[in-house]
């Protein structure tokens, strides 16, 4: 388990940084936290260790969004998803084909539809507006 307390959004773009520049083609990680936690602030971070210079924006409405760097980035939001069988109905099984990182917001809506190797990443709001990250997984 690693565990990061943010002070600013400065600081949890380096804490995604920091976890984005370990990941791996294939690895997944499931994001948890209440709106306004972090999450896509989180992400931010990882794209950038990804090398991908695309501005990241919490893909809410499109559900999905893709950017290319030194790896792909899939960027998900369950957010608006009401069950694990409309999540399917996207087709999100070419995103976990093992080359390129998938990230998703809100992972719970799937159901257990991601791979048991997926690291969960949960954002708490501490006293002050400090963030808590805690990752639990594979290589935390």
């Amino acid at each position: 388990m690693k565990t990061f307390i943010t002070n600013s959004a400065e600081e949890t773009i380096k804490a995604g940084e920091e976890i984005g520049a370990a990941l791996i083609p294939g690895d997944v990680l499931s994001l948890h936290g209440t709106l306004g936690a972090g999450k896509t602030t989180f992400v931010k971070g990882i794209a950038k260790a990804l090398g991908i210079h695309e501005t990241i924006t919490s893909p809410s409405f499109t559900i999905i969004s893709e950017y290319s760097g030194d790896l792909s980035l899939y960027h998900m939001d369950l957010y608006r998803i009401d069950s694990a069988e409309e999540f399917e109905m996207i087709g999100p099984e070419e995103m976990l084909d093992g080359t390129g990182i998938s990230v998703v917001e809100w992972a719970e809506k799937a159901g257990d539809f991601f791979p048991e190797r997926t690291m969960a990443v949960t954002f708490s709001i501490e006293e002050g507006g400090k963030r808590k990250i805690t990752i639990e997984g594979t290589k935390w």
